[in-house]
């Protein structure tokens, strides 16, 4: 549901823009981004929570607000109420993110959890494969809001389900007070930080955006100095002692900040190059889904009996190369040789991610990993967010603001609107950027993890 969510809005974006009044361009840049911003502000302390109050409470919670949220969407008056709701829809969308993979990691035996965390990915992957296409087919026939009506029915099966058969088996640590300053500091500083780097990359850097950028960063780390002061901090900080742990942590953050905005810079260059409207440059993207959510699986139940190191360093090695190879793409390319890297990258995201998040989940005690699992989301988001802010602002240095805004938004661009060879450069740009975050990753996953045991037998009640 969260995953749909996040491509079927970007798909039906250009109707939303045209159908809904009074909605801006800088309205659609917070319907996308403001959802994710929301997970990352707030993943720690439900996962926090769920630590104190139980994992299927909030998950019930999570299923219950997104469904909510997502009806509410669907009756936005303005863009700015839209705005808003999609923020009350990321609440709900970060109370299943900070509990799904806690869930699954109590539920299975360390010898079962890679499988089971890779067939998870599959639903999440599958989910955002299916918004590329049910975006395009619902707005056509029924109109923007459908695309948040279909929440509605499979959200409240899931609620109903879930409270009659989901049964707690993670162990509560009662008396901790939830850390709201530290959300707090950390969300202003997010936002503020993403705020300076997007307003920036559009008016070409006044003082005032690079101002902004700097007390992002500042508040970001005030929050670190914090969360060393207090007794029951949302950021356990403790666990980065864990050595397979941070590398997994480490890894997640660099995995989305190489990988979070590629699907955006492709659809940019299928729009803005290739002249595809926003249904077709989704759909186009189909292969690397394909490839992605047929590689995970595998790989998760391999890494049960060979260990995380070799598929997380042969994920982000092979992602590097296909970044490589995108940033040597001519101006002409068309689309069936872009599927080539395409495919390959989907191929090193799958083989990496299940892997990583079972080390992650399996390096830390029943009781922590309701946090271990909201540092992880966040940190992936938060990546998320860094990877499309610095490649917006790799592409604004090329596109003038009103073609760069339409783009965004997902209209088509007139033939000879932009100049094809900087806007080429400027995506090879971002594309060498994503490989030498990945090359990092690669080196951080094998130095950083010990060395795979062949014999995993530790219960799930360890």
């Amino acid at each position: 549901m969260t995953l749909l969510d996040t491509n079927i809005v970007l798909i039906s974006l250009p109707t939303i823009l045209r159908k809904l009044p009074d909605t801006s361009t800088v309205d659609a840049l917070w319907i996308i981004m403001g959802y994710t911003l929301v997970i990352s502000t707030v993943l720690l302390t439900f996962g926090r929570l769920s630590d104190i109050y139980g994992r299927i409470k909030m998950y019930k919670a999570g299923f219950a607000v997104f469904t909510i949220a997502s009806g509410l969407c669907s009756i936005s008056f303005d863009g700015s109420a839209l705005v808003f709701f999609r923020l009350v829809q990321g609440i709900g969308a970060a109370l299943l993110y900070a509990n799904s993979t806690a869930i699954i990691t109590d539920a299975f035996p360390l010898s079962e959890r890679g499988r089971a965390l890779g067939i998870s990915q599959v639903g999440g992957i599958s989910g955002s494969l299916i918004g590329l296409v049910a975006g395009g087919l619902l707005t056509v026939t029924l109109g923007w809001p459908s695309i948040f009506w279909v929440n509605v029915p499979f959200g409240t099966y899931a609620t109903i389900w879930a409270h009659l058969k989901m049964k707690e088996q993670s162990i509560q640590t009662k008396g901790d007070r939830p850390d709201i300053v530290g959300m707090t500091v950390f969300g202003a500083g997010l936002a503020i930080a993403l705020a300076g780097v997007v307003f920036g990359s559009l008016y070409r850097w006044p003082p005032v955006d690079v101002s902004l950028i700097g007390i992002g960063l500042a508040l970001i780390f005030a929050f670190i100095y914090l969360e060393r002061k207090i007794r029951a901090p949302m950021m356990d900080l403790k666990l980065f002692r864990v050595r397979e742990f941070s590398a997994g942590i480490l890894g997640n953050l660099l995995a989305a900040i190489s990988r979070g905005a590629l699907s955006f810079v492709l659809v940019f260059y299928f729009q803005g190059v290739l002249l595809f409207d926003a249904l077709r440059a989704g759909l186009m993207l189909i292969p690397f889904s394909l490839a992605f959510v047929t590689v995970g699986p595998v790989s998760g139940a391999l890494s049960d009996k060979y260990g995380s190191r070799l598929f997380a360093t042969l994920g982000m090695t092979l992602s590097t190369i296909s970044f490589v190879w995108f940033s040597s793409l001519p101006e002409n390319t068309q689309y069936d040789v872009f599927v080539l890297p395409m495919i390959l990258t989907g191929i090193g995201g799958g083989l990496f991610f299940s892997p990583n998040i079972s080390s992650i989940m399996s390096s830390v005690p029943i009781n922590r990993r309701g946090i271990a699992s909201g540092m992880s989301s966040t940190l992936f988001n938060v990546g998320f967010l860094m990877s499309l802010g610095i490649s917006f602002a790799f592409l604004a240095t090329s596109v003038p603001n009103n073609i760069l805004q339409e783009i965004f938004a997902g209209l088509p661009v007139p033939s000879g609107a932009i100049d094809l060879g900087n806007f080429v450069n400027a995506t090879h740009e971002v594309f060498r950027f994503m490989a030498a975050i990945s090359a990092i990753a690669a080196v951080a996953a094998y130095f950083g993890r010990p060395k795979p045991r062949l014999t995993q037998t530790t219960s799930a009640k360890e």
